[in-house]
């Protein structure tokens, strides 16, 4: 496997020297790829990461085939995007092979992680209309994003306030959808912008009773500001996502009209100083509520569980420049808390639930700390960024653990780039996967936390037109969490459990070019085209006829090509294909119970294409999401929508 491996990036590495012929000497890393991203605690350009850094910029998120930040996120070929609901209502998001609750999201920097289950950690309160870019860091993270980076990090990056506009959208499909939003921004000395959308529809399925089982209707707003002081810069945002939505056989094939209502705000506040030392306090603060009915509306049945977190955190981050490179230091505190009617340790008393007939009887509170260190060098063709995170959380007796990286580059050619890197992370497990003993499911409250080892090489090619990356990675996970059950005895529940060891071996290659661009012909009706592919190989210690609910499936092969095409002056083409291909099984139903057969997961192929009609201060588009009506699981007993059709205006003052 390994040779495979090495066979593979030394064809690449011939193939990037034969491209070689095409570059302007002129055309350098840092002006091709000149986004700053934070794939180090410091700040860099994209062209210099010693990591697997994907972005997806304005142009990508104007111009592929998606209608929220979810479903964009599919085009990523390290991403695996598990959907439940369509439409954003609930997606699992993950990376190499990974779980959803392996994976830190951010906004702007600031984590939106969700410590009750990283169901709900995708839950993103602003449009497509105000993402500036996304940036998808892969491998451990510790030193980077903090300890709930086990397999990298997805950081929502807004459009700045200080770009005055108005932008507005509106949106209908099948199945009922109708959706809108709008967006202002002031710019000035003290900046500020606003968004709100609402999104509904009827739903793809319906209950075996024939009622609407997959319905939703979902409300966000997203305020932001930003000023400026002498020697010292502010940015502030607070938000609000709120769904209700048919749950349909999301968490139990026995029971197919399952609801959830779903209550997120966030706020937080962050500064920068400049001069030779820099400093960057940040403070920010998440809340969560969350309303989960087994029978949809009838508590009678069966008691409605709630549930309410919080999350309150503050880091603060340091750097200086010597003559020996830059060095990064700081500290990050975060305290993460519950209150439920069924996860947790008995509160003591009982607290009511606000407008309704419930009480949290239950709950948990933890704090992390973690103090890192980094330093960063920077010559003229190499580059060295090594440092250490050191943590303790008071939900485990582990005591302060110490999480090292180092990640290191070297510029054969001013286009072409070697990389090689070790990072280290760990994550705590969510309070689900602690507590949730309930309806077939039998948690460990006493599970610990996940640990993970990476080392990972690559090249990176740019010229002008071309972009090509590739890598190879190895993963060592220790105590990785699943929730398994035992085939062999009947009515075996659910367990959280902690697996001994997994192994993965694995892989990505992309190639982007841009005809137009590359032959100097701006005229060109082909802008860009794209091709990438992900494997995954994982070798684990596990017991027999066991089965896995996360940790024993993962994405084995990932294929995506997508092409972007103008057909005359202002009508494109985008053109979006996934194959994917599930290594794991689920246990078949049938009209809400079980046959006794272990089903596998089946490849498929997903079609995606949008028409868009650029009239200068308006546009017009037409999207078929699964344009060839494909049926296929991302999860088991979860049926996935067929062709959906949708029609849309974007309005730009």
């Amino acid at each position: 496997m390994i040779r495979k491996y090495l066979t593979f990036l030394a064809a690449f590495l011939a193939a990037a020297a034969a491209l070689r012929a095409q570059e302007n000497n002129t055309t350098s890393v840092e002006t091709l790829e000149g986004v700053v991203v934070t794939a180090t605690r410091l700040p860099a350009f994209l062209g210099q990461s010693a990591r697997m850094v994907t972005v997806l910029d304005s142009v990508a998120i104007s111009s592929i085939p998606a209608s929220n930040i979810n479903d964009l996120l599919k085009s990523a070929v390290g991403v695996d995007v598990r959907q439940r609901g369509a439409e954003a209502v609930q997606t699992d998001i993950s990376l190499r092979g990974g779980t959803c609750e392996q994976v830190a999201i951010l906004l702007d920097g600031i984590s939106i992680s969700d410590p009750q289950t990283g169901h709900n950690s995708a839950d993103f309160p602003i449009p497509l209309s105000e993402i500036e870019r996304i940036e998808i860091l892969e491998g451990p993270a510790a030193r980077t994003y903090g300890t709930a980076s086990l397999l990298g990090a997805i950081n929502i990056v807004t459009r700045k306030p200080e770009n005055k506009g108005l932008e507005a959208r509106f949106e209908g499909g099948s199945h009922g959808l109708a959706s809108g939003s709008v967006s202002l921004r002031s710019g000035g000395k003290v900046s500020n912008a606003l968004s709100a959308s609402y999104a509904r529809s009827d739903g793809f399925t319906k209950s075996r009773e024939g009622t609407p089982n997959t319905d939703f209707r979902a409300a966000k707003t997203f305020y932001q500001g930003s000023a400026s002081l002498r020697g010292f810069s502010m940015r502030w945002h607070a938000g609000l996502s709120a769904k209700d939505f048919g749950s349909s056989t999301f968490y139990s094939p026995r029971f197919d009209d399952q609801f959830e209502h779903t209550l997120k705000t966030y706020a937080a506040f962050q500064g920068e100083s400049s001069g030779r030392l820099h400093v960057r306090p940040r403070i920010y603060w998440n809340h969560g509520e969350d309303r989960f009915e087994l029978f949809r509306s009838r508590a009678d049945l069966y008691p409605f569980n709630y549930h309410r977190t919080n999350v309150l955190g503050a880091n603060l981050d340091g750097w200086f420049q010597s003559r020996f490179g830059k060095t990064v230091f700081g500290t990050e505190l975060r305290n993460e808390s519950i209150r439920s009617t069924n996860l947790g340790e008995p509160l003591g008393k009982e607290i009511p639930v606000r407008g309704a007939d419930a009480a949290y009887k239950v709950g948990l509170n933890r704090t992390d700390i973690s103090f890192f260190l980094e330093h960063n060098i920077t010559l003229d063709r190499f580059s060295l960024s090594g440092g250490a995170s050191l943590s303790r959380n008071t939900g485990n007796r582990e005591g302060f653990r110490l999480y090292p990286g180092l990640d290191a580059s070297f510029r054969i050619t001013p286009g072409l780039k070697l990389y090689a890197s070790y990072n280290s992370s760990l994550r705590m497990p969510s309070f689900t996967e602690l507590y949730y003993s309930v309806g077939g499911y039998k948690a460990d409250p006493n599970l610990k936390a996940e640990k993970m080892q990476s080392l990972e090489g690559g090249l990176k090619y740019l010229a002008r037109g071309v972009r090509a990356v590739a890598c190879v990675y190895y993963l060592d996970g220790r105590d990785l969490i699943d929730w398994i059950r035992d085939t062999a005895v009947e009515d075996a529940p659910w367990q959280s459990v902690n697996h001994a060891r997994i192994r993965s071996l694995g892989g990505e290659a992309t190639l982007r070019v841009q005809p137009d661009v590359l032959l100097g012909m701006p005229w060109f009706p082909v802008r860009s085209l794209s091709a990438s592919y992900a494997h995954t190989t994982q070798s684990k210690d596990a017991e027999t006829e066991v089965q896995s609910f996360y940790a024993l499936e993962y994405l084995r092969n990932k294929v995506v090509i997508q092409a972007d095409v103008r057909l005359v002056s202002r009508l494109s083409l985008h053109l979006s294909y996934r194959w994917q291909d599930r290594v794991g099984s689920y246990e078949d139903y049938l009209d809400g119970k079980p046959t006794g057969s272990l089903l596998p997961y089946q490849p498929y192929s997903l079609l995606d294409g949008k028409l868009s009609w650029d009239g200068g201060c308006w546009t017009f588009y037409l999207q078929a999401d699964n344009l060839l009506d494909a049926a296929y699981f991302d999860h088991g007993n979860i049926p996935q929508p067929g062709r959906w059709i949708k029609a849309g205006t974007i309005f730009r003052l």
